[in-house]
């Protein structure tokens, strides 16, 4: 390979750096207004009446709008959509929008609202909220009777609090008609589930709607969903006839886009004494709103990682009047890595086995539940690349058994997994006869590098520098795509640019053999190489012939070809799956109880690695975003008014550079040609799915502690 497997910088990396990417709120759009939300101060209840006479008489205000004269969606769909009605479902629910000629001015009237409520007293704490089962799977075995009959038993309970997403872009939307056609430049993973959503608010055809966002600021999961803001900022702008800008503020962000759900988790673990799991069965509970059932599986995370007969994954949500959860990086699965690695950790401990051997000793070769063979799995290696890296080693068993001085030094091991997953995707490629090549899909880069990693993958299979590949997404207008979640999109996206690069290489190799005379006569496709230009024989490099020459040839300036990739009948016959081992070093204060991440081994097992440089940042990214939700992160919700309290960087912690010490990441080989023809899968939710584990155990190992509740704060080790 020339490209594919080489460190490349991102070809979007100037852009951003010297402010020519434009984000959703940056697009230059004439005679623009500006909208602001007044937000409700209840949780529960209705709207008695609304006057927004002051906040009208404002300089500059164009319009308020209420549910009394706000557009009506005609989406029978179960998404919250702002001012339908008088009914509050949440604190901080939008009851008014204004509208000014600038954003100061529609900020200032926005406070001059002013409701009255008839309150109903909100049920926030997941703990006493409702329940209802939801998505729990067949049981395999008979969990509870194994358990009962294990020589060995542990249980525990474990809880991870409401956690945000926190992205340094907030959301934001320009919306703007012409007739009865929509365009919006918003943040999204996915224009073309927003166009969808769109069309089916306005009963409008979808290619009457377009999305626009080829720069997102960060999202992990907050832009999936077509919140509020998308519906809110396209409805006003048509009843004000004049585009329409509508930004998030940052304490908006909080109750705007959903964050990961509160999640109570029970563990029970039954084992042999030679430490051969014998039974699990892992409860999970995770809150969600009164408006939409979110529900994400935690529990589901160990069913396929173990090798364990009897396995029970119960999952209930709670009914909470809280805005509605959604996908936060790795859902689900850090959530229930956080409990099932914590409790295999703790059950080494008790049978006095070292952690990564316990883990060894249950590994499974198959997949537990169907017994199909994964498509690829060298887990096994990456523990030991890891633990070699790391020098695990020379660890010591027993904890507060390593120091540093005043400090206690803990190591801690986890691991990681993710589907492998691929979505249908469509790629279309324009090449010139100059050699430079257009390529455009309505994918999206939410910041993992996708522009780059697909300007590698064309590049490589068209045979033309990097530096010739123009790639082209976030626009809806453009080929179908799937939404940027899940860790698919280079699986899919990717696999679909090489299909159309090699679509195009065919077609030349056929127009080149139009000459009798052609050094290429008689040659297969596969016979041939496409690079630098040229279509030459693998078997002899001296006959080729120029691409160049082949499209003059034949009168052509450019060759487009359009190619949807789809995942493989294959792989319904084995399990796709991503794997990692995570080993952490903490050291604690052992008077002050501080705790200081001072160096992370990831070792990944994700098929074949297409940007070394960029799949490294992506690791560091995960241990980031580990370490806070270890250590740092948590929403404070005040139960009494069912109100989010921690709604700024001054209350939500989240990791800053002192907080990030040595982070080495190991990747593992592996060939598959299962998952689909390129052998990728997903790295952006796995690099994260360990770490708080690991941390989690890390910290017992240095301290002795165990905490179950996260984040792991000093006042719960002094």
């Amino acid at each position: 390979m020339k490209y594919i497997g080489k460190a490349m910088s991102r070809v979007d990396g100037v852009a951003k750096v010297t402010g020519k990417a434009k984000y959703a709120s940056e697009f230059d759009v004439k005679n623009v207004a500006y909208g602001y939300v007044a937000q409700s101060r209840i949780a529960k209840g209705r709207i008695k009446s609304i006057d927004v006479s002051e906040a009208e008489r404002q300089s500059g205000v164009v319009k308020v709008f209420t549910h009394l004269n706000a557009p009506k969606t005609k989406s029978s769909d179960d998404d919250f959509f702002a001012l339908q009605s008088d009914k509050i479902v949440f604190s901080d629910q939008p009851i008014a929008f204004v509208v000014a000629e600038s954003l100061e001015q529609a900020r200032f009237a926005a406070r001059l609202v002013k409701a009255e409520y008839e309150e109903e007293k909100p049920t926030s704490d997941p703990r006493s909220a409702p329940t209802v089962d939801s998505r729990s799977p067949k049981m395999r075995g008979d969990a509870p009777a194994a358990l009962a009959a294990s020589p060995v038993k542990f249980e525990a309970e474990y809880t991870i609090p409401i956690e945000h997403h926190n992205p340094m872009e907030p959301h934001a939307g320009i919306a703007f008609w012409e007739g009865e056609k929509l365009t919006i430049f918003i943040k999204s993973q996915g224009v073309q589930a927003f166009q969808g959503h769109l069309a089916k608010c306005f009963d409008i055809k979808p290619e009457n709607v377009r999305v626009v966002s080829p720069f997102v600021g960060g999202a992990f999961g907050a832009a999936l969903n077509p919140h509020y803001i998308t519906f809110l900022t396209a409805s006003i702008a048509r009843e004000i006839k004049r585009p329409l800008k509508f930004n998030y503020t940052r304490r908006q962000m909080f109750t705007g886009h959903g964050y990961r759900p509160y999640t109570w988790q029970k563990v029970s673990i039954g084992a042999e004494k030679d430490g051969k799991l014998r039974s699990v069965i892992h409860e999970a509970v995770g809150n969600t709103s009164t408006i939409e059932n979110f529900t994400e599986s935690p529990n589901g995370f160990g069913r396929t990682l173990y090798e364990c007969p009897n396995y029970h994954t119960p999952y209930k949500i709670a009914k909470t009047d809280l805005p509605t959860p959604t996908w936060m990086r790795a859902p689900g699965a850090v959530t229930g890595a956080f409990a099932l690695e914590s409790a295999i950790d703790e059950v080494a401990y008790q049978l006095k086995i070292d952690p990564v051997e316990f883990r060894l000793i249950n590994y499974s070769e198959k997949d537990p539940e169907t017994g199909r063979p994964f498509s690829s799995k060298a887990l096994r290696e990456a523990f030991k690349q890891g633990a070699a890296k790391f020098g695990w080693e020379k660890r010591k068993l027993e904890p507060r058994s390593m120091r540093d001085g005043n400090w206690l030094v803990g190591w801690g091991v986890a691991v990681g997994t993710w589907g492998a997953g691929q979505a249908p995707a469509t790629v279309r490629i324009a090449l010139s006869a100059d050699g430079n090549a257009r390529v455009g899909s309505a994918t999206a880069d939410i910041g993992p590098g996708t522009y780059t990693v697909i300007t590698i993958i064309a590049a490589e299979f068209l045979g033309v520098d990097p530096a010739k590949v123009k790639f082209e997404l976030g626009d809806s207008d453009l080929p179908n795509a799937p939404m940027q979640g899940g860790s698919i999109t280079t699986a899919s996206v990717g696999t679909a640019a090489q299909g159309a690069a090699m679509a195009i290489k065919t077609k030349l190799v056929g127009l080149a053999q139009k000459d009798a005379n052609s050094p290429l006569a008689g040659a297969s496709v596969d016979d041939v190489e496409m690079a630098d230009g040229t279509l030459s024989l693998k078997s002899n490099a001296a006959k080729k012939v120029a691409v160049a020459d082949v499209m003059k040839a034949n009168g052509m300036t450019e060759i487009v070809e359009t190619f949807t990739s789809t995942p493989n009948a294959e792989r319904r016959n084995y399990r796709t799956q991503a794997h990692g081992a995570q080993f952490v070093e903490v050291k604690v204060d052992e008077d002050l109880g501080i705790i200081k991440v001072t160096r992370v081994v990831e070792a990944t097992a994700c098929g074949r690695i297409i940007n070394p440089k960029a799949s490294h940042s992506q690791e560091m990214g995960g241990v980031v975003w580990g370490i806070g939700m270890a250590l740092q992160e948590e929403t404070a919700v005040d139960h009494r008014y069912g109100r989010m309290m921690t709604t700024n960087f001054a209350t939500y912690h989240i990791p800053v550079n002192a907080d990030v010490q040595s982070v080495e990441t190991a990747f593992v080989d592996e060939e598959d040609k299962i998952v689909n023809p390129l052998g990728i899968k997903g790295m952006g939710e796995l690099c994260l799915v360990g770490i708080p584990a690991a941390i989690a155990n890390a910290v017992f190992h240095a301290t002795g502690k165990r905490v179950r509740d996260l984040p792991i704060t000093l006042d719960k080790l002094i």
